[in-house]
């Protein structure tokens, strides 16, 4: 499915716009657990969610980006035509609890000891500078989000914990942590991103752009991450200023229902 990139993306430099929040605390948690994900999207332990192939489930219409408007904290510049997108990947892989505490360490110092790590998890494709996440969380239930280059971890909030009640969307359903995005080579791009969600939701899925093809994320206490690898025929897409679609995130209950669709809230749709 090709996706326009709807002409009003932030520039992709390591970092999309200004940096995404979540709240922490929403609901008691149960931490010392990484998810980890096989390449085939089957989780260990079952507690969390896959990422993995397209979700049956049909999404909500998607909400075109109005100029000056904002996806998920994601600033946005005009473009003069927009490029267009192809998701080849929505699958995560683990993290082995090894590497994630090697993570954990570099990216916190002395204070990783505090944190127990609920989410780890590899992109579909390797950036410059990041090929993963690890999301952890403290017994005050303050999280933090770890990019990982190999065994190495990094955050570009200071302190960590500063994602910590930036910014809940509208119904106080979805709060997210950062959001980045990367050229890899001269025809892909890399995009991650993680949040936390309200107790009452039991699924999170992911679309991009104006394709309604939703894809899963991975769950773990309260928390989710998203990545996806894509493909464009557009020429720039390797320099610095390329820009891609933007991520919206849809939130369904136990019954299936979607409580909470990131294109229609006000917030972000302009």
């Amino acid at each position: 499915m090709k996706i326009d990139s709807e002409g009003n993306q932030a520039s992709l430099r390591s970092r999309w716009g200004v940096p995404l929040g979540v709240a922490a605390g929403v609901a008691a948690l149960s931490v010392g657990a990484v998810a980890l994900f096989s390449g085939a999207g089957e989780a260990q332990p079952v507690l969390a969610s896959p990422a993995g192939n397209p979700t049956g489930a049909a999404a909500s219409p998607s909400a075109g980006a109005t100029q000056g408007s904002t996806s998920g904290g994601v600033g946005k510049a005009p473009s003069s035509a927009p490029d267009t997108f192809t998701v080849t990947s929505g699958k995560t892989t683990p993290i082995d609890s090894g590497t994630v505490s090697k993570i954990l360490s570099s990216c916190l110092g002395s204070d990783a000891s505090r944190y127990e790590a609920v989410i780890g998890v590899r992109t579909p494709l390797a950036s410059k500078d990041w090929d993963g996440v690890v999301v952890a969380v403290d017994s005050a239930g303050q999280y933090v989000q770890c990019e990982s280059k190999g065994d190495k971890g990094n955050s570009p909030d200071s302190p960590p914990t500063f994602i910590n009640n930036r910014l809940w969307g509208t119904g106080h359903t979805i709060a997210y942590f950062d959001s980045i995005g990367a050229p890899v080579g001269k025809k892909q791009l890399v995009m991650l991103g993680a949040g936390h969600h309200a107790p009452n939701v039991a699924k999170v899925t992911i679309s991009y752009g104006d394709d309604p093809k939703q894809y899963p994320a991975v769950m773990a206490d309260g928390a989710f991450v998203y990545a996806a690898a894509l493909s464009t025929d557009s020429s720039h897409i390797d320099r610095r200023d390329a820009a891609g679609p933007n991520p919206y995130v849809h939130a369904f209950d136990a019954s299936g229902k979607e409580i909470y669709n990131q294109a229609k809230d006000p917030q972000f749709a302009g």
